[in-house]
């Protein structure tokens, strides 16, 4: 009799349930819909705008050429082997220098966020070091490792390492110390500790670090190759596109290409961390 009589309470818990995780991915859907279709007509009003400008006449169609006129060069020049072949170039150089920057930054954010005494030590140092724009070092480096792939991730190395650094000792720091007790309680040394507790708790942390160094690697790597001059890749083609007559055009087509590698790549990662670490709170939403 009191089971019966508990059953429709339990049915009606399970509907209400159900229902609620509806509504939540109904919701979610409807968020996600929205952000699109308004990134859609942001981008939309901006091409409007730039070719507007281009038509008009207050910029010469010389120096500013319309938008739509952009965008057909930029899918012609995906057609382009030997542009391609410059943007292939940049992403080895672009995912050499993150990946350098990863190998070292992710073990001396370990260091500097578990022994407080080598993050004192060299506390200075890094605040004096950071701050030093990498295109500064251009001629350092060139002169070090010669003209050519090496010094391009050397320098994207050096700019993209401290978003990774950082992010690695502000993760380490927002360890639950409740996880980090129990396992010394059972035993655990502090190595294993670290590996154990700390660093997935950190993980996702790193993993944003890691997203904002692929934006910064990937600007640093086109940006020294214009500087620089030498090599290949998509710098060279928009350093070597400006000195041309009426090079415009090719300059902002190339640019649109470096905006949509951009692009690729932060969706690609911020993907990857959804994946990876759905439980965090800026992605728990988008799961749910």
């Amino acid at each position: 009799m009191g089971a019966t009589a508990r059953t429709p309470g339990a049915l009606r818990t399970r509907l209400l349930g159900a229902v609620g995780a509806v509504r939540t991915r109904l919701l979610g859907a409807a968020g996600t819909l929205r952000t699109r279709l308004l990134g859609v007509v942001g981008v939309l009003a901006a091409f409007a705008v730039c070719e507007v400008l281009g038509r008009a006449g207050p910029v010469r169609s010389a120096y500013l050429p319309p938008a739509s006129e952009v965008l057909v060069r930029a899918v012609r020049l995906g057609g382009d082997p030997a542009f391609l072949r410059g943007v292939r170039a940049t992403l080895e150089a672009w995912a050499a220098g993150l990946a350098l920057a990863c190998a070292v930054a992710v073990p001396l954010g370990l260091l500097l966020g578990s022994v407080p005494a080598v993050n004192e030590a060299v506390r200075v140092l890094v605040e004096l070091v950071r701050p030093v724009p990498s295109v500064a070092l251009i001629p350092l480096v060139s002169l070090l490792l010669g003209s050519g792939f090496a010094t391009t991730v050397a320098l994207v190395a050096f700019a993209s390492v401290w978003p990774v650094l950082f992010n690695t000792v502000y993760g380490l720091g927002e360890t639950d110390p409740l996880a980090e007790e129990t396992l010394r309680a059972f035993g655990f040394g502090r190595l294993s500790v670290l590996l154990r507790a700390a660093l997935p708790s950190a993980a996702p942390v790193i993993a944003a670090g890691v997203r904002i160094s692929a934006a910064t690697a990937l600007i640093l790597a086109v940006a020294t190759e214009i500087l620089a001059g030498f090599g290949e890749g998509l710098g060279i083609f928009i350093a070597q596109a400006g000195t041309a007559t009426d090079g415009t055009r090719d300059v902002l087509a190339a640019v649109v290409w470096a905006g949509l590698l951009g692009l690729l790549i932060n969706g690609a990662l911020l993907a990857a961390e959804r994946r990876l670490f759905p439980w965090t709170p800026e992605h728990r939403r988008d799961v749910a």
